[in-house]
């Protein structure tokens, strides 16, 4: 199985994804920081992977998704977009609806 085929599988095997610089408890940037403030403020229980452990990830996943930077968000296997994206759902509410639809 090619990396970008476990990536794939990875997001669609957990249900909340986010791959991020750094982890939930110590993250390494900002961006990373804010989305993950965000989902906890959404009472979300969600999976990640750390893109500075491993260089692989860092340089396959943005041309699986074809989005750029991190952190990447995923619910229910889609891409949702990163922290400035995630920031804006999480202040009109529509990311804690699909959070709670995912865990309903």
């Amino acid at each position: 199985m090619s990396l970008e085929e476990k990536l794939k599988e990875q997001i669609k095997s957990n249900p909340v994804l986010i791959y991020m610089k750094g982890t939930p408890y110590e993250p390494r940037c900002g961006f990373s920081a804010r989305t993950v403030q965000a989902l906890i403020e959404c009472e979300s229980q969600f999976s990640y992977v750390d893109i500075l452990e491993n260089n692989e990830v860092r340089t396959t996943l943005p041309k699986v998704t074809d989005w750029p930077t991190f952190p990447q968000v995923f619910i229910n296997g889609e891409m949702i977009g990163g922290a400035d994206i995630v920031a804006q759902m999480h202040e009109s509410g529509e990311l804690k609806k699909l959070i709670e639809a995912v865990e309903t």
